[in-house]
């Protein structure tokens, strides 16, 4: 009867678990490596592994035990890993009083968008102006046309007023005035008072008043006393004291106003009353005032 092997002699032809799982990490650590050939015969056989007694703790207050120094090859049998890259150290934070202001991004990370650039509509860029921008040109627009709305309102409130001469006025007494022209009122009623000895007209000593505008185009004629006449600085036209046309365009002899005596005794023109001499109007009692 055979004899059954002890513990730990295997059949040389038979791999035991050790050498089993060796090829296993030989074949998962190296691609492409053949397997470990079988042991030849008549090899005593591999003992088994016995247990190993562990490591004695070391002493308290020991220095701990040295690591293995850069650079060291590993030991033999064992699986070398890929070196691993070291880690960039980190970006040294810029002091406080550069806060807010631009400095260089930080290596690696992209910068970050201000919150209200996240946050900023699509809408709100335009080749031109933002939207803000076009909203505020626009309330000022709105507002400038409103303004110029109230003060065009505001201004029919004030209606131009003409400061015209009053058509009836008083100028004095007669015996004010002596014979010839008197300008006094030229500026202000626009009229002469005349004191003539006999009227063209009428025949008779009294007082006219001649209106002073050129029946030619409506100029202020001015009186020369050397000459004796009403000379039109626009055109040349020329008009006696009497009032009568006798040179340049005017067609026809200059108009007079109304002429008569007040309550109080002064003489008072009416200048909304005209006389015409061509329609024979001097001859009008109110065209002429006997004195």
């Amino acid at each position: 009867m055979a004899e059954e092997p002890k513990s730990g002699v295997t059949d040389s032809k038979i791999p035991d678990d050790a050498e089993v799982a060796g090829a296993s990490k030989t074949s998962t650590g190296v691609s492409g490596t053949a397997p470990r050939p079988a042991a030849p015969e008549g090899t005593a056989p591999r003992p088994a592994p016995t247990a190993t007694t562990p490591r004695p703790a070391a002493p308290a207050g020991a220095a701990p035990r040295p690591a293995s120094p850069a650079g060291t090859p590993p030991a033999a049998g064992a699986h070398a890993r890929p070196a691993v890259p070291p880690r960039p150290a980190a970006p040294a934070v810029p002091p406080a009083d550069l806060a807010g202001k631009v400095t260089s991004p930080v290596v690696g990370t992209p910068a970050k968008k201000p919150a209200a650039a996240a946050a900023a509509d699509e809408d709100d860029t335009s080749p031109l102006m933002s939207r803000r921008t076009w909203l505020g040109v626009a309330w000022g627009a709105f507002t400038a046309a409103s303004v110029a709305a109230l003060a065009a309102t505001g201004r029919f409130m004030f209606p131009n007023v003409i400061n015209e001469p009053p058509a009836q006025f008083k100028v004095g007494f007669p015996a004010e005035y002596g014979m010839g022209v008197d300008e006094r009122f030229k500026e202000t009623m626009g009229v002469w008072i005349i004191r003539t000895p006999q009227d063209y007209v009428q025949n008779v000593s009294g007082f006219y008043v001649l209106i002073s505008t050129c029946t030619h185009l409506g100029c202020t004629p001015n009186f020369l006393s050397a000459e004796n006449k009403f000379k039109c600085p626009c055109h040349g036209s020329g008009f006696r004291p009497t009032g009568i046309n006798f040179e340049g365009p005017a067609p026809r002899p200059l108009e007079r106003a109304r002429v008569v005596l007040a309550d109080d005794g002064q003489i008072l023109v009416d200048k909304s009353r005209k006389f015409q001499y061509e329609l024979g109007q001097w001859a009008d009692p109110e065209a002429f005032l006997p004195a």
